[in-house]
Parts: structure tokens; C-alpha cells; sequence
């Protein structure tokens, strides 16, 4: 049978010609995808580059505006960075500093203007260039991309924080040896450091914070060792409505939101700090009278390194609860410096100059303040002539030391900030509202109080504004150390060993510079060791009496301590007490410690209801970061 021969099909030549043109839209399909491929990798790097000279402007913004922070921080005074930045301007560029960032690229970046607006706050504009420097030479040449931002920094000493709170620590704050009924606190307490509650659980109607502070000696990791205890809302309202607690009135009012608002709303923002609310809890952000208020914990919560907790301790016998709230942790928060007493000084010259900035000519409730245009000033009692004699000069200066001694029939009159170049020694009732500044030491050797005491029982937080405003208030700060009691009588340990190391603690400035420990036996350069007065030590023992109320706002660049209630009876503290190291010795039960919110502001640009010209602390605010274009190639144009 002869073979059959299969026909040869036709379809052997059109897959040829398909097959080609496959590889061929595939070749196409390469071209373009290469093309794109290029493209993407073209505007990454530029991108890249764009991004890299972004963080090396911002490097040079940094280094410029460090510069300038450090010694404004640590003096809290402008005369440096006036000094420094006076005259600046495009083409007379200040503080010119370059650098690298290695593997990256370089920067350049100068001040182009300052303005000194007022006592207390200064406008940086600082410009900054950053460049990708392929010949490493050095400098920004024509063909290396670039990237120029401006930024305008406000630098201001603004009112300070510490004046939050009850108690405030810098070094190490403590609580040793009491029972719930032994130490009531009412208000907020703070360290910037570990705060431990030894011996006892006392009880503290508010916030406890503790902050890590490496600038201690020795460091410490901010720690709050125990919870103490806490009284609940209803337990603190029947408490404030009872004979039995004769310091009530000076109790801030227990939470209502029917008086203070519900969180968020403008009323609730105005109350939040200045009322009890025994059950800490996290409210979140919003939106009020156009500006936004940041999330933020509200109540008494308890807040370290570790984060901030909602807590509830009831008793001695409960170990208590803890709920965390935010796992952020706490920061130091900087204290004012009195180092330079010519600094206070010309706030005294400054409110009698010029009181349309620094007094106030009317109340809430529309009447006129009586005092307004006077210079600062402060008047004793004159018993051979039987009238006030006003100690001050003409701009609210006494030179030396004033022994200021007030009683029911004839208060101390006291209006706006006075300074002393030397000690203050001081007992009896106060009329009027300022501040004492002293160059030297505060002695408070008897009980001080308002003539005219404020309350907050049983009227509507409005109502308890319009009347406190008018009330009597008064702070001392001193330069040296606020001493209580009569220092003839201190002796070892009670009060001396708690102003002395090991239990006061050296530090590191901002600079890293060390500072050692306040030594309560040291002598300074007036000849008196640095808890006694220049006030001769008999005039000293001669008024001194035992101490079982301070009204009024402590604040020390030192030491706050002595001896209190030495004459039995117990001390209340209407006020707050502010220093590096804390060493009161009570020789009787129980203590009080009310909180003034008097002084507290009312939100971050509401004024606090008596403004008493506290010190202040140093802020660093960037208002404006303007990017003025990157340059891929120098002399191109801006991308």
C-alpha cells in the first residue's frame, strides 16, 4: 500500500508573523515601560534629594535656634540674644552657623530678624539653606540642588506652671510620717523628680506628678513610689459642707457640671483646673470659640514616667486601682530663676511707669481698683505717730532689709511687686494683693493671713470670681530660701539635717555646668550662714512665735522649710509652696495645704484672675515654617 502523505499546512507561517509581532509589542511594551521606569526612578531621586535638603534646612533651624535657647533658658533673660541678634536682617545676617550632616548634605543658616516686642517676648526670623555639596568643598555652588526655609520662632517668658500646683518640688518630693487625717491636701503636687510617700498615707485631693530628671544628682527616673489617699467626690462635697474642717472656704469647689459644663464646652474649659473631680478620666480634643483645645486628662490622676493614670484609694486598708490613661511620660517642667534680683527690680519700676500694661483699672464686676496708677508699694503701721508710713520708694524699692509686722487692728498693706534688696521678715495679717520679692531670704517667723480671706463655698464659680477678685492675696519669692519659724532655735537634725546634703541634691544646669547642693550651714557673702537673716538674731527671737497659717504663694530659688506649729495646734498653708528642696518640720497635727487658683490661668491665653507678677518661665514656640522652594540644579528654577 503505497504510503499517504499528510498535506503541509498553511498555518506554520502565520504563527511566524504573530510570534514577531508579539516580540515586537513586547520589545515596544519594554521601550515604554523603561521610559516609565526611568521616569519613576528620575523623580524619586528628585524627590529624594527634595526630602534630604528639607531635613538639613531644618538642621541648621536647630542648630541656630539652640543657640539662641540655651543661654535665654538658663538666664531667663533676653540681654544675650539682644546682644546676638540686634540688627539682623537680609544681608546682615546674626549667628551664622554652617554644618554637615554626614552622608547627606550641608546647611547654612543665620538670623534675618529679631524684634524685641515687649519685657517678655522676642520674634526670631531665622533663614536656613540646605544643599547636597557633590564636590565636597564646602560650599553651595551653581549646579547642586538646594533647598532655602524660613522660619520665625517666638521666644517668650511666659507665666510659669509651677504656680499650679500645692506643692512643687524641683529636687525630691516627699511626704513622711503621715496619716490620712495628719496631711490633707487640697490641689495638685508636683516634682521634677521621684515622689515618694513615706511612713504613712496622707490624703490628696488631686493630681500626683512625678517627672524623670537627669540633671539631678543623682539621676532619678521619675517614679511616684505609692498611691496615697483619695476622697471621693461625695465624700469631698460633705466634707466642704462640715463644721469639723474649719479651712472648708478655702476649698476649690467639687466638680458639678451643671455649674462647670459638660467636657468640650467653652464653660468646662474655663472650670477644668480649678475644681476637684475625684475620678480621673481622658477628654478628647475639641473645638472651642474657634480655637482647639488639645486632648488631655482631667481630674486628680496620678502621672510619672511610666504614664498617666485614673486611681482610686479610698482608705489605708485598700491597695487601691490604677487605670492608664496615656502612656506618653511626664516632663520636667522648668522653674523661674530670682537670681538677678536687678531683674525684679525693674518690674517694679516697669508696673509703676507703665500701669496701663501691668495693672488692672477695673474688676469683673466693672468697679474701679483703687490703686491703679500708684507705684508698687507697701505700708506698716506707725505706732509713735499712730498712722501708716509707706517703706517703699517711688518705684516699689526698699534697700535692704523690711521687718513688716501686721496685726488684726493694723494689716500690712501690700500693692503690686515689691522688692527688697536683702532679707524680708514677716508676720500678721496682710491687706492688699502683690508680691514680695527678696533679694535675699523670706522669713516667716508667725502666721500670716488675709485680712480679707477669698472662699469658694456655696456660690456659683462666677459669683465666687466677681467676689474673690477683690480679695487679699499676696506671694513672697525669694532669691535665698523661704525659713519658717525661729532660726535661733534650729538645731540638728530637726530642721538643719533636711537642709543639708545628703537630703538636698547638687545639679546640672542646661549647660552641664554642676551646682551643688544647698548647705544650710554655708555662709554667703553678708557673713550669716544661709538659713539665718541679716536681721539681727534678737530682733528675730523677739517676734517669733509659733506658725499655724500661711496664707499666700511661696516660691524659693532654694530652700522652702523650718519649723511649723511648734505652739501646737497644727498649720494650714493657703497657698502654695514652690522650691528646689522641701524641709518643713511640723512639730504638731494636722497639716492643711489649699490650693489658690487665683493665680492659675484660665486657658492658654486667659490671663489667671489676680495677676500678681509672678516669676516666669522661658518658652520656645516656632509660629511660622515657610518653604521657599527646592533647586535641583542651583540656578533653576524652584520645583
Amino acid at each position: 500500500m503505497p504510503p499517504k502523505f499528510r498535506k503541509q499546512s498553511k498555518k506554520k507561517g502565520a504563527a511566524l508573523v504573530t510570534t514577531f509581532a508579539v516580540m515586537t509589542l513586547v520589545a515596544l511594551a519594554g521601550v515604554t515601560y523603561l521610559d516609565w521606569s526611568t521616569q519613576t526612578v528620575r523623580e524619586s531621586m528628585h524627590n529624594g534629594r527634595d526630602i534630604s535638603t528639607t531635613h538639613l534646612c531644618e538642621a541648621g533651624i536647630q542648630v541656630v535656634t539652640r543657640e539662641l535657647w540655651r543661654p535665654f533658658r538658663s538666664s531667663q533673660k533676653f540681654n544675650t540674644m539682644q546682644s546676638a541678634c540686634n540688627g539682623a536682617g537680609p544681608g546682615a545676617e546674626k549667628v551664622v552657623r554652617s554644618g554637615e550632616v554626614p552622608t547627606v548634605g550641608r546647611y547654612i543658616a543665620a538670623v534675618i530678624g529679631y524684634n524685641q516686642v515687649n519685657n517678655y517676648l522676642a520674634v526670631v526670623k531665622i533663614k536656613s539653606v540646605g544643599y547636597l555639596d557633590r564636590n565636597n568643598n564646602g560650599q553651595l555652588d551653581p549646579a547642586e540642588p538646594f533647598k532655602e526655609v524660613n522660619t520665625v520662632a517666638r521666644f517668650e517668658l511666659s507665666r510659669s506652671q509651677i504656680f499650679d500646683y500645692t506643692y512643687f518640688i524641683n529636687n525630691y518630693g516627699w511626704m513622711d510620717g503621715f496619716g490620712v487625717n495628719d496631711l490633707v491636701v487640697n490641689g495638685d503636687m508636683r516634682a521634677n523628680g521621684n515622689f515618694d510617700f513615706l511612713n504613712g498615707s496622707p490624703t490628696v485631693n488631686g493630681t500626683v506628678i512625678a517627672a524623670a530628671n537627669d540633671k539631678l544628682d543623682p539621676k532619678v527616673p521619675g517614679f511616684i513610689n505609692t498611691p496615697p489617699v483619695k476622697w471621693t467626690d461625695a465624700t469631698y462635697l460633705a466634707n466642704s459642707n462640715s463644721p469639723a474642717y474649719g479651712d472648708r472656704q478655702r476649698w476649690r469647689q467639687v466638680y458639678n457640671s451643671t455649674k462647670h459644663g459638660v467636657p468640650g464646652s467653652a464653660e468646662f474649659n474655663t472650670w477644668r483646673d480649678t475644681v476637684f473631680e475625684s475620678n480621673g478620666a481622658w477628654v478628647d480634643g475639641s473645638v472651642v470659640n474657634g480655637a482647639y483645645v488639645p486632648p488631655s486628662s482631667f481630674g486628680a490622676v496620678q502621672a510619672d514616667s511610666r504614664g498617666v493614670y485614673a486611681w482610686d484609694r479610698t482608705s489605708v486598708g485598700s491597695a487601691g486601682s490604677k487605670t492608664l490613661l496615656d502612656t506618653r511620660p511626664t516632663k520636667e517642667v522648668v522653674m523661674p530663676d530670682l537670681n538677678d534680683i536687678n531683674q525684679y527690680k525693674t518690674l517694679s519700676n516697669n508696673f509703676a511707669s507703665d500701669p496701663g500694661q501691668y495693672q488692672k483699672a477695673n474688676y469683673g464686676d466693672g468697679s474701679a481698683n483703687p490703686n491703679f496708677g500708684q507705684p508698687p508699694y507697701v505700708e506698716v503701721w506707725n505706732t509713735t505717730t499712730n498712722k501708716y508710713d509707706r517703706i517703699t520708694d517711688s518705684g516699689g524699692v526698699i534697700n535692704g532689709s523690711a521687718v513688716l509686722v501686721g496685726t488684726n487692728a493694723h494689716p500690712i498693706k501690700l500693692y503690686g511687686p515689691v522688692t527688697v534688696t536683702q532679707d524680708i521678715v514677716i508676720k500678721g495679717n496682710v491687706k492688699g494683693q502683690g508680691t514680695l520679692y527678696a533679694g535675699r531670704n523670706v522669713h516667716v517667723v508667725g502666721s500670716v493671713r488675709y485680712d480679707q480671706p477669698p472662699s469658694w463655698a456655696g456660690v456659683d464659680p462666677h459669683g465666687a470670681d466677681v467676689a474673690n477678685e477683690k480679695k487679699d492675696i499676696v506671694a513672697f519669692a525669694a532669691r535665698g530660701s523661704i525659713i519658717m519659724g525661729d532660726p535661733t532655735t534650729f538645731a540638728n537634725p530637726y530642721p538643719l539635717y533636711y537642709m543639708m546634703p545628703p537630703f538636698t541634691h547638687g545639679r546640672y544646669d542646661d549647660n552641664g555646668t554642676y551646682i551643688p547642693a544647698f548647705n544650710a550651714m554655708d555662709t554667703d557673702s553678708t557673713g550669716r550662714r544661709k538659713y539665718q537673716s541679716v536681721v539681727p538674731d534678737s530682733t528675730i527671737h523677739s517676734l517669733a512665735e509659733g506658725i499655724n497659717q500661711i496664707d499666700g504663694i511661696m516660691y524659693t530659688n532654694y530652700v522652702g522649710g523650718g519649723n511649723v506649729g511648734t505652739g501646737g495646734g497644727g498649720v494650714v498653708f493657703n497657698g502654695t509652696i514652690i522650691s528646689k528642696d522641701e524641709s518643713i518640720v511640723t512639730w504638731s497635727l494636722p497639716i492643711k495645704m489649699n490650693y489658690d487658683n487665683r493665680i492659675r490661668e484660665r486657658g492658654p491665653d486667659t490671663p489667671p484672675l489676680i495677676d500678681l507678677q509672678l516669676p516666669r518661665q522661658p518658652t520656645l514656640m516656632r509660629s511660622t515654617w515657610q518653604d521657599k522652594g527646592f533647586y535641583e540644579n542651583g540656578t533653576g528654577g524652584a520645583h
